[in-house]
């Protein structure tokens, strides 16, 4: 669902006072975390979709690289993961639901944690995911509501996953492209994680369904900032750009740009291609980081691909200021 819609529905829910939940709903943060001692906390997350590229192998690894990204994002370590499968019934071999689960197990074994159990359903669209659980230290969660003035916002994923997904669905994406593309969604996030814990950084978010500028609104409106970002700094994809602008887009895409409208102050010179980019949703996206100024040279070369995109203000007008 998109954000606008899903702000609504969520809207009449009560909210929760219980004090062991120490980041819950209220902020769109990645993941949930429950304190358990005074040193350890869990983190939990879910995340399940149908499939965006054929070969079910990779389907299965991108989507449990999607699932176990929340838990990165908090500055968490993944430890079991339950799958979540919905699967025709008489209409696919059962090897694909195979391929799809062992895909999702490969994955979830490199990151150093295990497929426990899961749930299936029957239903006319596969769909796969993971439920995850980590573990987490109470005192050095990352969150989105702790970006302070000053800080810089590093992504270190390229955008464009929807924008070549949608073109690789109609046969119309260069082979090598798509390589690129499988390779970037089934990276794990725990390197730029673990780097970002050594710097010191308390904010941090992944970007997946929302888009960048989606989860970007929420980090500065959780932690009280603008985030003045470069867009010609954000890295893309290869042929993310000239997709964007053979007018290539996604319904999440829409979605994404019409929620970020109000908040955003943009530049004149920001192209209309370059503000689908910002606004296309991403599956197993990177993260942005709020890294300390003073440590932005040492997590930029401890984290291959990771690029400076902006930087976090005291608060103005707009959420976002995008240039």
């Amino acid at each position: 669902m998109g954000p606008e819609d899903l702000s609504t529905a969520l809207a009449p829910l009560a909210r929760h006072d219980d004090p062991r939940l120490l980041v819950g709903p209220d902020t769109f943060d990645d993941a949930a975390v429950v304190r358990l001692l005074d040193d350890l906390a869990l983190v939990q997350t879910v995340d399940f979709f149908a499939p965006i590229v054929d070969d079910a192998y990779d389907f299965g690894r991108i989507a449990a690289a999607n699932a176990l990204s929340d838990v990165y994002a908090m500055g968490g370590h993944p430890l079991s993961a339950l799958a979540l499968a919905a699967f025709p019934e008489n209409a696919l071999p059962l090897t694909v639901l195979s391929d799809i689960l062992r895909g999702g197990e490969d994955v979830v074994r490199a990151a150093g944690a295990m497929v426990v159990g899961g749930h299936t359903v029957t239903d006319d669209e596969v769909k796969y995911g993971l439920a995850v659980t980590g573990t987490i230290d109470p005192a050095r969660i990352m969150t989105n509501a702790q970006a302070q003035p000053g800080d810089a916002l590093v992504l270190t994923k390229p955008l464009g996953t929807g924008l070549l997904a949608t073109k690789m669905k109609s046969d119309t994406l260069a082979p090598d492209q798509a390589a690129t593309l499988i390779a970037s969604m089934v990276q794990l996030n725990a390197d730029a994680s673990a780097a970002a814990l050594r710097v010191g950084v308390r904010a941090a978010t992944d970007i997946t369904g929302f888009g960048l500028l989606g989860h970007a609104s929420h980090m500065a409106r959780a932690s009280g900032v603008t985030l003045r970002i470069n867009s010609a700094a954000v890295p893309l994809l290869p042929g993310a750009d000239a997709a964007a602008r053979e007018g290539v887009t996604t319904g999440g895409a829409a979605r994404n740009a019409r929620y970020v409208q109000l908040l955003t102050s943009w530049s004149a010179q920001v192209s209309f291609s370059t503000r689908i980019v910002l606004c296309d949703p991403q599956t197993s996206g990177g993260l942005l980081v709020a890294v300390p100024r003073a440590r932005l040279a040492e997590y930029l070369a401890a984290v291959r691909g990771a690029v400076c995109v902006g930087e976090a203000v005291a608060r103005q007008g707009a959420a976002l200021i995008v240039d």
